[in-house]
């Protein structure tokens, strides 16, 4: 019988060892993190690994012998691991050394906080605000000194956010936001991470959860090395057509105010007789001096001091221009004597000088420009809502002679009306129908399964806000989308084909070289691209009059209006289709089938849709529409 724990001398040895072992990886533990990454390395004067945050080690760690006797538990030498928000790690030397983020360049339109001298803080009252201008202070000039820390050179103008809640910052209403401008230096103000929210109309900052202070990006903007607010880039084509059509828009405007004072004196004559008609005539001349001398104010407007100043003065020429009309009538009657209107009497004030009819003839004929302007407004306004007020196909029929007077216009215009055949057009598909017949879905499936088909180009309102301000105010979108985000013109429906045939070439030239082929000639046909527009019948009007395109036309609908109803049914019970308050299902859709039947009408008579598609089976809508894209590829 052995006794255990007998005097083995090795086999005590050994417990011993894994006891000393097992301490020393507790110790060793202890005194680490796992993202210290710490490691067993066998007996090296140089580590493998060299990362640790400058903990302290355990005493039992250094230990450089143990009872194994070859091999030994090391620590790596401590090398110091800083960090810094949004910077990475280089090495640097044996090190590793954190990136630095630097402050970003102030711009126009950046969100900011500031302080207000508020009497109760130290540091005052935290403001957020949008910068509106940058400028240069007086006397301060560029340096290149390497000293030159930028501070004193700099003034901002901030327009100040209204705190409306939850971390949210709103602008100030038109008449309050001219007195919420504030004046400060660059070195005092601090950028803001902040975001615009569009269902909040407001943009979102984050704020200390303790005081509800704004938290800055940066605790001031990058100073050294600033030269200013970056010129904004201007397209001089643009310019000079905008130039263009302001003179051709003056001259219509002159020419509209003569012509109708011209027609109200031939009224005035044939109703009051020739003496009214010829005041009424000479109100009319000088209205239309008013508008030349508010032409010229408009002319100017921008120029260098000396022209500006020049052409406000020379403009307020018309304000006294009515004083002058009633002092020739003045005279006019004084010059007649007895046959003047005044009559034997003759005036007894200077203000009895001309009779209350010639005032009247006057005054209305000077205001007659008023007129065409009243009538150029409400103008579209009448056409477009006349069609709408015939019955029927009367009605139609009168919106389509207004569309195809229009696209003979456009075509005049642009010089392509000698192309009947359209052999310098470009091809578009144009799938149009009601609401709830399914045109989105078959677009998307033939985009996604014929490579030669695309999309039309968008304009994006966040990548590029500048171009989509433009378009927006120019009203030269013909669509946005729901959201508001992304808008549709002109152009973006013309060069989409174009933009998707110049990268299908060259991503097959860069494949080309890559595979290093000698022959690299395709045949166009693999490039050849056709935009496909989903279109509701609105934008199907609009891009009735788009010059320079052939549309092929793909009309989509179903066979019944039971259909419809259904499908409408169906939308409500999804909530993708909303009851308005006060109203109830059956209104709305009563309301909706309305709106269909007119779309059918249109459909129908329009002619602009060569081709039909009843969408009951969806694959066999999708193959009708590709056998009918196909007309796109011939001439």
């Amino acid at each position: 019988m052995t006794r255990l724990g007998g005097g083995d001398a090795p086999g005590k040895q050994l417990s011993l060892a894994v006891l000393l072992l097992l301490a020393c990886m507790f110790c060793a533990g202890s005194g680490f993190t796992p993202s210290s990454h710490s490691a067993f390395v066998r007996n090296d004067p140089s580590p493998s690994t060299e990362v640790t945050h400058n903990l302290p080690r355990s005493p039992l760690a250094t230990a450089s012998t143990t009872a194994f006797g070859r091999l030994s538990l090391h620590l790596a030498p401590t090398t110091r691991l800083s960090s810094e928000s949004g910077g990475g790690y280089t090495r640097l030397g044996g090190e590793l050394a954190a990136k630095q983020r630097e402050p970003p360049y102030p711009k126009i339109g950046d969100c900011v906080c500031f302080h207000d001298v508020d009497g109760g803080q130290a540091d005052g009252q935290a403001l957020v605000g949008k910068i509106s201008l940058i400028q240069r202070i007086l006397g301060s000039e560029s340096s290149n000194d390497g000293d030159d820390d930028g501070t004193k050179k700099w003034l901002v103008e901030i327009t100040e956010l209204e705190d409306v809640g939850d971390g949210y910052y709103a602008e100030y209403p038109s008449r309050k936001r001219r007195n919420k401008r504030s004046l400060r230096n660059l070195e005092d103000i601090a950028p803001l991470a902040a975001s615009f929210v569009r269902t909040e109309d407001a943009y979102k900052v984050p704020t200390d959860a303790g005081s509800g202070r704004s938290i800055p990006l940066f605790p001031q903007y990058k100073l050294k090395g600033y030269g200013g607010p970056a010129a904004v880039p201007v397209n001089q084509d643009v310019v000079q057509d905008d130039l263009e059509r302001y003179a051709d828009l003056k001259i219509k405007l002159l020419r509209d105010a003569f012509l109708a004072g011209l027609a109200g004196a031939l009224i005035t004559d044939l109703a009051r007789g020739l003496d009214d008609a010829i005041v009424y005539f000479s109100g009319a001349l000088a209205g239309v001096g008013y508008l030349f001398f508010l032409s010229i104010k408009t002319d100017t407007i921008g120029g260098d001091g000396g022209t500006s100043k020049l052409g406000k003065n020379v403009s307020n020429f018309r304000f006294v221009l009515p004083a002058i009309l009633l002092v020739g009538i003045a005279i006019r009657n004084l010059a007649l004597g007895d046959a003047s209107p005044l009559g034997s009497a003759g005036p007894t004030n200077m203000f009895s000088t001309v009779t209350q009819e010639q005032f009247a003839c006057a005054m209305i004929g000077f205001l007659t420009y008023r007129v065409p302007l009243f009538v150029g407004q409400l103008a579209p306004v009448f056409g477009d809502s006349a069609g709408s007020l015939l019955p029927g196909s009367a009605g139609m029929a009168f919106q389509m002679a207004q569309e195809a007077k229009a696209a003979r216009e456009i075509g005049e215009t642009s010089g392509e009306a000698d192309s009947p055949f359209g052999k310098d057009l470009i091809p578009v598909l144009l799938v149009c129908g009601p609401p709830g017949t399914g045109t989105t879905s078959l677009v998307q499936r033939l985009i996604a399964e014929d490579e030669r088909f695309v999309p039309p180009k968008l304009v994006d309102r966040v990548k590029d806000p500048a171009t989509f301000e433009r378009l927006e105010t120019r009203e030269e979108f013909l669509k946005l989308d729901d959201s508001g985000r992304y808008g549709l013109t002109a152009q973006g429906v013309l060069t989409a084909a174009d933009s998707a045939e110049a990268e299908a070439k060259a991503a097959a030239a860069a494949e080309a070289a890559a595979e290093e082929e000698e022959d690299s000639t395709v045949a166009d046909d693999r490039f050849g691209k056709v935009v496909v527009v989903d279109a509701d019948v609105d934008l199907a009007k609009k891009l009735r009059k788009l010059p320079g395109s052939r549309l092929i036309g793909v009309w989509v609908g179903l066979d019944s209006m039971e259909k419809f109803e259904t499908n409408l049914k169906k939308q409500i019970e999804s909530g993708e289709l909303v009851i308005p308050e006060g109203e109830t299902e059956e209104s709305v859709v009563r309301a909706k089938v309305k709106e269909i039947v007119q779309n059918i009408e249109y459909g129908v008579v329009s002619g602009m849709f060569e081709f039909t598609i009843l969408n009951d089976d969806t694959d066999v809508s999708v193959a009708q529409l590709r056998e009918a894209a196909e007309f796109c590829f011939r001439g």
